[in-house]
């Protein structure tokens, strides 16, 4: 099973993106801000990474980064997902290093169709 790690500020925000996720059958695992999903990743795989733009700490630009600099998931797909809309954010999401930038609120088909595709699919 493809394991996630989701990575926002809000606990709502993911609470619903779980919800989606184990929905499709991918194993979840969260953080609260990029300090946080850094310490996850010292001692876990993961498949793929959501990662909020907004969060106390260390913003998810510098997560993006820090995990490209990574020997262990610089080559990890990486999802931003914001409700930054303008073209500078997207703009920034990929010149980090992003594979995809969504805006929330995030429809479970277009989420679906960019972690299978990131990813070769759940199993």
């Amino acid at each position: 099973m493809k394991k996630i790690l989701i990575v926002d500020d809000a606990t709502t925000v993911r609470m619903y993106h779980r919800q989606l996720m184990e929905s499709l059958g991918y194993e979840v695992e969260e953080a609260e801000n990029g300090i946080e999903a850094l310490e996850r990743a010292s001692d876990q795989t993961f498949d793929l990474f959501l990662i909020d733009i907004n969060m106390p700490k260390m913003d998810g630009y510098t997560l993006v980064k820090e995990i490209r600099h990574s020997t262990t998931f610089q080559s990890t797909p990486i999802i931003m997902i914001s409700t930054e809309e303008a073209d500078h954010d997207s703009e920034r999401a990929y010149a980090a290093g992003a594979n995809f930038y969504l805006v929330k609120p995030v429809r479970l088909d277009t989420l679906h169709a960019y972690a299978d595709c990131l990813t070769g699919g759940a199993q």
